[in-house]
C-alpha cells in the first residue's frame, strides 16, 4: 500500500511539474504530410513550451483512397517512426504527439467524410485501430481533420464526437484536438457545440480566412471566438502558403493580446515547409508565447 501511494505520489509530481514548467503555452506542429524525410530531431522544441507533433496523416481508407469503415492506417513520412517519436519523447519530455484524423487527399484522390451506414460499427473499428495505433507510436492524442464533406451529412459530429468520448475515457488518449476551415466550419461547431468538453484544442485553419493583415486576422479570429471556446481556439500560420505571411503573422498575434485576447498557443502548418528556412516560424511562435511583455503599437 504505501508503494502504491508513493507511485501516485510520484506521479502527481511529474504531472505538475509539466504543467508548471510549460506554463501553458501549447505550440501545434504539424508534420509529415508532404512524403519530405523530415524529422522530428530536426524541429526545435523550447522547454518551456508544452509542444504537439501532430502526425499527418490516418487515413481511414487502403492505399488507392476507398474508405475501410472507421480502419485507420498511417500515411505520414516514413521517417517518422515509433523509434523516433520515442526517441523524442526522451530528449523532450515536454513533447507529445498526435494522429491528425484524414487531411485533404491521398495522392490524387480527394478524402471526404462519407456517412457511414452503421455508425456503431464505424465508432467500433475506429476505436479498434486507433488504439493500436497510438499503442504502436506511442501517441498522446488524436486531432480530426476531415475537410470535404457531402451535402447530407447527417453523422460526423455523433461519430467523431463518440470516438473522441471513448478514447478518452479509456484512457487511450489525453488530448484531442479539431482543425477546422473557412467553408466547413460548421460541422466542427456543431461536433465542438455537442462535445467541447472532451475537445482540448481547435487548430482553427485562419491561412482559409483570405486576410492578409494584422486587422483582419484579428477579426476573423473574434467572429471564430464566437463559434469555438476562444481560450481553446489557437492562431494558426500555412508556411509559404496562403493568407497572412511573414512577420505580419507575429503582429496579428500581438493584436490580438490587445484586443483583450490571451495568445496561449500557435499552430503551424506545417514542419514539412519550415524545413527549408531553418524553422523561423516555429523559433518565434515559440519566443512570442514565453514573452509576457505586450506592446500595442498603434500602427497594427
Amino acid at each position: 500500500m504505501v508503494s502504491i501511494k508513493l507511485l501516485h505520489l510520484s506521479l502527481a509530481a511529474v504531472l505538475l511539474y509539466g504543467c508548471q514548467s510549460c506554463d501553458g503555452k501549447v505550440m501545434m506542429e504539424y508534420i509529415g504530410a508532404t512524403g519530405k524525410p523530415v524529422r522530428f530531431s530536426d524541429v526545435p522544441v523550447d522547454p518551456d513550451i508544452d509542444f504537439h507533433f501532430i502526425l499527418s496523416f490516418a487515413i481511414d481508407a487502403d492505399a488507392s483512397g476507398a474508405p475501410q469503415n472507421g480502419v485507420f492506417s498511417p500515411y505520414w513520412a516514413s521517417t517518422l517512426t515509433p523509434t523516433a517519436v520515442r526517441a523524442t519523447k526522451a530528449d523532450h519530455p515536454n513533447a507529445k504527439f498526435l494522429a491528425s484524423l484524414s487531411g485533404w487527399c491521398l495522392g490524387e484522390k480527394v478524402l471526404r467524410w462519407y456517412n457511414p451506414t452503421d455508425p456503431s460499427s464505424w465508432i467500433s473499428n475506429a476505436f479498434a485501430s486507433l488504439k493500436s495505433l497510438a499503442a504502436e507510436y506511442h501517441l498522446d492524442g488524436i486531432d480530426v481533420d476531415y475537410e470535404v464533406f457531402p451535402k447530407n451529412d447527417t453523422t460526423f459530429s455523433f461519430c467523431i464526437g463518440e470516438l473522441l468520448t471513448q478514447l478518452k475515457e479509456q484512457g487511450v488518449i489525453t488530448v484531442a484536438t479539431i482543425a477546422p476551415y473557412h467553408d466547413i466550419a460548421w460541422h466542427y461547431a456543431e461536433l465542438f457545440r455537442r462535445y467541447g468538453g472532451v475537445i482540448d484544442y481547435v487548430n482553427y485553419q485562419f491561412y482559409t480566412e483570405r486576410v492578409s493583415r494584422p486587422s483582419g486576422y484579428q477579426e476573423a479570429f473574434a467572429q471564430r471566438a464566437k463559434q469555438f471556446d476562444a481560450t481553446k481556439l489557437l492562431p494558426s500560420y500555412e508556411v509559404n502558403g496562403r493568407g497572412i505571411q511573414g512577420d505580419a503573422f507575429f503582429d496579428a498575434l500581438r493584436l490580438l493580446e490587445c484586443k483583450g485576447f490571451e495568445v496561449n498557443g500557435v499552430m503551424v502548418f506545417s514542419a514539412d515547409a519550415s524545413s527549408a528556412n531553418g524553422y523561423y516560424y516555429e523559433r518565434k511562435s515559440q519566443a512570442f508565447l514565453l514573452d509576457n511583455s505586450t506592446n500595442c503599437d498603434s500602427r497594427l
